[in-house]
């Protein structure tokens, strides 16, 4: 699957994939368990969703026993790019500055954050 044709994943698609980057394999009934501590959600409103993100090839489902286990088959990091990227673009207007100034002016970061946000930029400026 090439960039261009990878699908982009909805909001309700990122918060699945996001428990997938982070247990791995997983039943619709563990997704939906972890979900439910977020937000009211119904169980078949998961199993849907995961049915319609195998058709998009977003995830991978086993279908060998009797309870489906599903993978995710996009990259976190490859993802997190793409929709950074696109979120620059499209909000603010291409300025990666102004990302950064807006998210670190709305969340408190802690000392560790930004000393690692500091080593980052001398590498940067180092290159």
């Amino acid at each position: 699957m090439t960039a261009q044709t990878t699908p982009k994943p909805t909001e309700s698609e990122l918060e699945i994939l996001q428990i997938l980057w982070d247990k791995g394999s997983c039943t619709v009934r563990e997704v939906h368990e972890v979900l439910e501590k977020n937000k009211d959600s119904g169980y078949t409103t998961t199993l849907k969703l995961m049915q319609i993100m195998h058709e998009k090839g977003l995830v991978a489902r086993d279908t060998s026993s009797k309870t489906h286990i599903y993978r995710a088959l996009v990259n976190q990091e490859k993802t997190q790019q793409h929709l950074v990227n696109k979120m620059i673009d499209n909000v603010f207007n291409g300025s990666a500055a102004r990302l950064v100034m807006q998210a670190l002016g709305n969340h408190t970061a802690s000392k560790e954050e930004i000393d690692s946000i500091k080593k980052y930029l001398d590498e940067l400026s180092n290159q």
